[in-house]
């Protein structure tokens, strides 16, 4: 399974939810690094130095990023979505579509026109 970060608005139980599906998913919480207002630079700087794909709400940004270099572990870039189950899914589906290799990837993951 993947690696994954979840940056400081991607809420602590989809990361837990990530963990149930097997991925190695840690929070900005769990890695200390919350309410450090840290730039989106940085926060990617890090994920890729700990070899993980970023998971964010914050697409605009990461978009930007990714155009600027990509020379990263990988971007999922997420609507928000309520249902924290079914975005958690989907991040999952969105991954194994990528059979796992989100390196130097901008995936994006939308919450389900219902």
């Amino acid at each position: 399974m993947s690696k994954l970060y979840g940056d400081e608005n991607i809420d602590v139980e989809i990361i837990r939810l990530l963990q149930n599906y097997g991925h190695d998913a840690v929070s900005a919480k769990d890695m200390g690094k919350a309410n450090q207002n840290i730039s989106d630079e940085e926060v990617l700087e890090y994920a890729t130095s700990q070899d993980r794909a970023v998971i964010t709400h914050n697409r605009k940004d990461f978009f930007r990023l990714h155009h600027m270099n990509q020379q990263h572990a990988g971007i999922i870039a997420c609507t928000y979505d309520e249902n924290q189950a079914r975005l958690a899914e989907n991040i999952d589906v969105a991954i194994e579509a990528e059979n796992g290799d989100l390196k130097q990837k901008l995936i994006r993951v939308y919450k389900p026109n219902i």
